[in-house]
């Protein structure tokens, strides 16, 4: 190991997306994780300490950030704010979301995207579209007047132009074809079932076909009921199906966090949904406490992964090495990148947060 040209980043303890490691340092050179090595034999080359190392944080559910709603500015200079959010929570990767919108904006949104690849931009993984496939019923704050059943044509269009970018599209599978569903799924699009009124027939037999996970669970979604047990009921008992959940403790209790974690184990993962404060389009989000609303209807978070982790630790009462999965490796896993980004890995990209006892951020190396 050429010790001149390699960066060493120590910690009291250091967590691999699988196991706690103590006293020991990762190396890092051109990029990668080069190895891990004891840390008392690092003599020579840069070093940084810290309490905590973990894989970074990856925000695969997240609007915009410092006034910038991506799909009221859909141009790269809201990527790069958003990704300047995201990196101060602790997270290397998002995927930025348009809710519910007219084409014109989620084309104006992919192109946004690709002007930041082009520019060089960091960390974002693609596109995630959030409707219009859904039911009115369980619209949330999205807005109706957009939300209506695909053609394969509209789906197909919409495809076409965004590929590449899309990298996953939120739906209810029940107003969706079977043959729009494959469509998009041939196209590498991951599909995530919500805003959905599913019965738990409807959204077992979306799995089963295909769907792999859901969108910020219990949230806009059929609940679980003891005759009716919805969309809630089929991804707590199906064996594979993954969801994302909001931990702010106003999208879900955090009693709820509890039982959906002690259930669903490696299947729930954490998103922030954070939005933005807007007075522009149609979604006029309002910083209400520490929370959005539109129209006195909660909107979207105000968290970092960062706070998701705390949250996670201090209220849920999650083991710390699982909350940090949950941040990390899992939704790796969802985005079918787990073999590059969400562990600390000899060959993976350096990625890594820093923490200090608080869990609060101190640092991050991205690639």
């Amino acid at each position: 190991m050429n010790t001149s040209e390699t960066r060493f980043y120590k910690a009291e303890k250091i967590f691999t997306g699988n196991e706690w490691l103590y006293g020991k340092a990762i190396a890092v050179a051109g990029g990668k994780i080069a190895g891990i090595v004891e840390a008392a034999v690092v003599k020579e080359g840069p070093c940084k300490e810290s309490h905590i190392i973990a894989p970074a944080f990856i925000d695969v559910q997240i609007y915009g950030a410092y006034g910038k709603l991506v799909s009221v500015y859909p141009e790269a200079a809201s990527l790069h704010l958003l990704y300047d959010y995201c990196s101060k929570g602790g997270a290397s990767h998002f995927q930025p979301t348009a809710a519910t919108n007219s084409h014109e904006v989620f084309y104006r949104c992919i192109d946004a995207v690709k002007q930041y690849w082009s520019e060089g931009g960091k960390g974002c993984l693609g596109l995630h579209i959030e409707g219009p496939w859904i039911h009115p019923a369980k619209k949330g704050a999205h807005i109706e007047s957009f939300i209506h059943p695909p053609t394969v044509e509209e789906a197909r269009a919409l495809l076409e132009y965004g590929a590449g970018v899309i990298t996953m599209i939120t739906l209810a599978p029940e107003v969706c074809s079977k043959e729009v569903i494959e469509l998009i799924r041939s196209y590498g699009v991951i599909i995530s079932a919500g805003h959905s009124n599913a019965t738990y027939s409807e959204a077992t037999t979306a799995f089963n076909e295909g769907i792999e996970t859901a969108t910020h669970l219990y949230n806009a979604m059929s609940a679980f009921q003891h005759r009716a047990p919805g969309m809630v009921g089929a991804i707590f008992d199906h064996p594979k199906a993954m969801t994302s959940i909001v931990p702010d403790g106003y999208h879900v209790d955090f009693p709820a966090v509890r039982i959906a974690k002690k259930i669903l184990n490696e299947r729930l993962f954490a998103i922030t949904d954070a939005v933005t404060e807007t007075d522009s389009g149609p979604y006029p989000h309002y910083l209400a406490g520490d929370k959005y609303e539109a129209g006195g209807i909660l909107s979207g978070s105000a968290l970092t992964m960062a706070k998701c982790v705390r949250n996670l630790v201090n209220h849920v009462g999650i083991e710390l090495g699982e909350a940090l999965k949950m941040a990390s490796l899992y939704p790796a896993q969802v985005m079918k990148k787990d073999d590059a980004i969400g562990t600390i890995t000899e060959g993976a990209s350096a990625n890594l947060v820093m923490l200090n006892e608080g869990l609060e951020v101190t640092g991050l190396v991205t690639n």
